[in-house]
């Protein structure tokens, strides 16, 4: 046994550690030799009837574990400079070889604090099963702070399974001057393979390739003992215990040790224990638990963070000597930039005039591809006008498909010059900045500090938004910030808001460089922001979250992004808006176009096309709920719209284009935002007008109306009570909004 030493990280609590034995009853209990090779023999079994084999890949948030994945399975799942964008399991075929990678959810730790940790946390304790246990695992660790990452490292290490630990982003430790000592690094690990590597460049991952080979053929490994360092006074309290658990080892399948520590350290791990032992003697072990902990309290010794000071005392006295490098005697580059674009004056201005600069950027840069995509469509449908007879079959083409699909269509421009601003805001790192920035304004509401990179990910998309509030530890703190996702102006709102905004908002340069119509766009997105923080007040009266928990949060380094990455992600992001709500609006544009066609005028009684669509089953349901509408400033074409976006927000423009077009008949075709203008009522007035847009702008900032969102809130709470909750308080919400602008705006005399 070595001589006790003095940890930094224990010296606070514990007076002093020293190295854990190897105690007798491990060896005498389960000889290493024959426990190795009883938990081989029974994986290989297992293996021969479970094909193919799968490799586990964990690591700390933002260590780049999913790029590392992508690059071995030739994947093209999100990655982001930010920590937690995996907050499921994700599984690819490793390119070239018959194995399964299972990309998990970053954790710190393998105690859960959150949904996405405890994925992790009971994936792994699964392992205890020789049919559960994977060929190997990747433990990915970020090279320019490796000692911060050794933790998870060590205790995956612990469970006897072949681990490759990889030095990811050891270009980046390169350039900072970072050296690695990966000869003390292996003599003291015993890992599989320690392998540095460069997700981002490619380097090293043909070796971890060779490596998984290597794995194939032989993944036998001799156990060893803990990694982490003994506890005075601790060991002595822990021994019952751990005599105990020694055992139940076979069944255990993890060092007494580890499990003593554990069990005294967290309350929820007895849940393991049980689903492994029988319950006689889960009674036993919780019996003598309850003994060493009442002896902990009565000694005035903590032990809540038990494994933590084991683990980083190991850490600090043989693994920091692995890590040299020039000594930092100035601010990097990072901090320097931090300097200004988080300053508590400069950097909200900044995020300010950012977010000014994309929004009008969404308009100036997509007006020429939107154009192009407009007149091809245009142009299309007057060719099949030319050369279809006259009929239903046309009608269905040119006005229903084609119509509905392609005036969608038009705007796939600015959703993709959306995805790709986000992107750059996510690779470069500068969304974790905007949620810092933020932070205090979310503890000031009652929400949680994990709460901000959710919301802020509902620009893009409320469904990825709503499982990444999984991060959040406490219920009631991730339910309120489920509730105010769709709150955010989502990538499906655009179509809506441009469209209208083009048709209606002059499109004037303020002070020389914004265009209104990108401020408009701007000043609606902020209007779901300020919304959000006005119905967290609310609801931290209703919900009474747990008392506000400011979010402790590793800025990641400013990095360029990387063209591939952007690439990949503004091809997914188009090909689901293409596929996902093409689908949908196709559709939904089929089944309007037989409502608003149907049923058949009768032949002896001519009507106009105007005429014919107002007595159709869709013009019977539009004037239906018309009187419910008419104070928002809407008629019944919108009010048939509004019905048909409960599928799909965008399903509105479909909506309206197939029901003008219908209206306008075989031989007028005007674009959509001609017919918006020039659409009367009966009377002769407007039926839009910029109060108007603007009313139904407010409407669908605030209304729930995507089926996709509700299916994944039912499934992330359990329960259909949350999105049936969301629809009421939203529509509610977006009715009484509209209401306000329309009715203010009338009495003013502004429409």
């Amino acid at each position: 046994m070595a001589t006790p030493w003095k940890s930094t990280y224990a010296d606070i609590i514990y007076p002093s550690v020293k190295i854990w034995p190897v105690i007798s009853v491990y060896a005498e209990d389960a000889g290493d030799d024959i426990l190795a090779t009883e938990q081989t023999n029974s994986s290989s079994k297992k293996r021969e009837t479970q094909e193919p084999p799968w490799i586990a890949i964990v690591g700390n948030p933002n260590s780049g574990k999913t790029a590392l994945f992508n690059r071995l399975t030739g994947m093209h799942h999100k990655v982001g400079n930010y920590p937690g964008i995996t907050v499921e399991k994700k599984s690819g075929k490793i390119r070239g070889l018959d194995v399964i990678l299972r990309d998990l959810p970053g954790t710190y730790s393998l105690k859960a604090k959150s949904i996405d940790e405890k994925i992790v946390a009971d994936m792994v304790q699964s392992w205890r099963r020789p049919e559960n246990r994977p060929l190997a695992v990747i433990v990915v660790i970020d090279s320019t702070n490796l000692l911060r990452h050794m933790y998870l490292a060590l205790q995956i290490l612990d469970w006897n399974i072949p681990t490759i630990l990889v030095l990811n982003m050891i270009d980046e430790a390169r350039r900072k001057n970072i050296s690695i000592n990966l000869n003390l690094l292996r003599n003291r690990l015993k890992a599989f393979a320690i392998i540095p590597a460069s997700a981002k460049t490619g380097e090293g991952i043909d070796r971890i390739f060779e490596t998984i080979k290597k794995v194939q053929k032989n993944p036998k490994i001799k156990p060893a003992p803990p990694r982490m360092l003994e506890i005075e006074r601790c060991s002595d309290l822990l021994m019952p215990l751990i005599h105990l658990l020694s055992q139940h080892i076979h069944q255990l399948n993890h060092h007494p040790h580890i499990e003593a520590m554990r069990l005294v350290s967290d309350d929820s791990y007895l849940s393991y224990i049980k689903k492994v032992l029988p319950a006689e003697e889960v009674k036993k072990i919780s019996a003598i638990l309850t003994q060493v902990k009442n002896e902990f309290k009565r000694r005035d010794i903590p032990y809540k963070n038990l494994e933590q000071t084991s683990r980083f005392a190991y850490i600090d006295l043989y693994l920091s000597k692995a890590v040299s490098g020039r000594k930092k005697t100035r601010q990097s580059r990072s901090e320097q930039i931090d300097g200004i674009l988080t300053h508590r004056i400069f950097g909200p201005i900044i995020l300010v005039l950012t977010l000014a600069f994309i929004f009008n950027a969404i308009f100036t840069w997509a007006q020429y591809p939107m154009d192009l995509i407009d007149g091809s469509i245009q142009w299309l449908s007057l060719r099949m006008m030319d050369i279809m007879p006259e009929g239903l079959l046309r009608s269905l083409l040119v006005d229903g498909i084609l119509g509905g699909v392609g005036s969608v269509l038009v705007f796939f421009p600015q959703i993709i010059l959306l995805v790709f601003f986000l992107s750059l805001l996510e690779d470069s790192g500068y969304m974790s900045r905007m949620a810092f920035m933020m932070d205090r304004l979310m503890a000031r509401i009652g929400l949680h500090g994990r709460s901000v990179l959710p919301l802020l990910s509902g620009f893009a998309c409320a469904i990825p938004a709503v499982m990444a509030a999984r991060t959040i530890e406490n219920w009631r703190d991730r339910l309120v910030t489920i509730l105010l996702v769709p709150l955010m102006s989502c990538s499906a709102r655009l179509p809506v808001y441009t469209l209208l905004i083009a048709a209606f908002i002059p499109h004037k340069m303020v002070l020389g460089i914004f265009s209104m119509q990108g401020l408009v766009l701007m000043g609606i997105y902020f209007l779901g922001m300020v919304t959000a923080i006005f119905v967290a007040l609310i609801f931290k009266k209703i919900f009474k979250p747990r008392s506000s928990v400011s979010m402790i949060m590793e800025l990641p380094p400013y990095r360029m992004p990387l063209l591939r990455s952007l690439w990949w992600t503004i091809y997914e992001r188009g090909k689901s808006f293409l596929t996902t709500a093409g689908t949908i609006i196709l559709a939904v544009s089929i089944v309007l176009w037989f409502l608003a066609s149907f049923p058949l005028p009768d032949k002896d009684k001519p009507m106009s096309s105007a005429e014919q669509i107002e007595q159709s089953y869709a013009g019977q349901i539009g004037h239906f709920i018309e009187p419910v509408i008419k104070p928002l400033g809407y008629d019944w074409k919108i009010g048939v719209g509004l019905l048909t976006s409960f599928a799909a927000r965008e399903v509105i423009i479909s909506t309206l284009s197939t029901l003008y077009n219908l209206e306008e008949g075989a031989q007028e075709h005007s674009t959509l935002i001609e017919s918006l203008r020039k659409d009367k009522r009966p009377d002769g007035t407007p039926v839009y007008s910029i109060l108007v847009a603007i009313s139904l702008m407010v409407f669908y900032a605030y209304a729930a109306q995507c089926m996709a969102t509700f299916a994944i809130v039912k499934r992330e709470t359990n329960s259909w009570r949350w999105p049936l909750f969301m629809v009421g308080y939203m529509t509610t919400m977006a009715y009484l909004a509209s209401l306000f602008v329309y009715q203010f705006g009338h009495a003013m005399g502004w429409g």
